[in-house]
């Protein structure tokens, strides 16, 4: 396993920390320090280096990590698409392999749309559309204190404060209080509780409008994933009043072995 972990290690690099994610079940420390100032040693700007030591889990999507070399500290900036976002990795959710999929969503917000993100984090979606497209407002919520007080510091470093309206709750909360019929456009972007909240993206949704589901996916050997998310989304829509249509469905990014996440693009009317 040792050999195996140094000829291809999983490294994710967020600003100057660098993440190392092994196998959960690796133990061997030495090694694993060995690796992380190696590391330190090819990437003169990393000044940090963790180890991955959980899954992501939990209401507040975040992971255990252990510290093994460079400076101990958790906090750093983050860069992306001409965006900057303080996070703390021990505290927020955030991972570079969803850079293409926050871009990508940005490209298909209109001029003037109103959008509402249920799950937001730090505010990667929220900002970089706001940044990016021409939103009229952008509802940006999270649950999580920490995620929140740091989209809250995202915002202000953006200079996005007219147009991202952070708010810290459950978003079925939020909607069902604030947001009832406000949105053009709802992004669901946390798997574990997506289809449990499709209710709430549809009850934000103004008349008609689009959803972005995303899932984690288990698909058998020579399964269609793409068409299992699909039934799974159409088996939920299809206990309330509304016509809808996929417009696109498509990996954002593996996840384990046969597990992917997955998002499902939907425009919905309300009848």
């Amino acid at each position: 396993m040792i050999k195996n972990i140094w000829k291809n290690p999983k490294i994710e690099y967020i600003g100057d920390i660098a993440i190392i994610k092994p196998p959960f079940n690796y133990q061997d420390e030495n090694e694993l320090k060995k690796l992380a100032n190696k590391t330190l040693e090819k990437n003169k700007y990393i000044k940090s280096v963790w180890l991955a030591s959980s899954p992501v889990e939990g209401e507040f999507k975040i992971r255990e990590y252990k510290y093994l070399a460079g400076e101990y500290r958790s906090e750093t900036i983050y860069k992306e698409h001409g965006c900057s976002f303080k996070v703390d990795i021990r505290k927020v959710f955030i991972t570079p392999r969803l850079s293409y999929e926050h871009l990508r969503i940005a490209s298909l917000v209109k001029s003037g749309e109103i959008i509402t993100n249920m799950f937001a984090g730090a505010g990667l979606f929220s900002i970089i559309i706001a940044k990016k497209s021409k939103p009229k407002l952008v509802h940006s919520i999270d649950i999580n204190p920490d995620a929140y007080k740091y989209m809250v510091d995202n915002i202000e470093i953006n200079k996005v404060n007219d147009v991202v309206i952070p708010y810290l709750g459950d978003s079925k909360k939020v909607i069902e209080e604030k947001l009832v019929n406000s949105s053009d456009r709802v992004l669901m972007p946390l798997p574990e509780k997506a289809l449990e909240y499709i209710k709430y993206a549809i009850l934000a949704i103004n008349k008609k409008g689009f959803i972005h589901v995303y899932l984690h996916v288990n698909s058998k050997k020579d399964e269609d994933y793409l068409s299992l998310a699909e039934s799974m989304v159409k088996e939920e829509l299809n206990k309330y009043n509304i016509t809808y249509k996929f417009i696109n469905s498509k990996e954002v990014r593996p996840v384990g072995p046969r597990l992917y996440q997955v998002v499902v693009d939907v425009y919905i009317e309300k009848n």
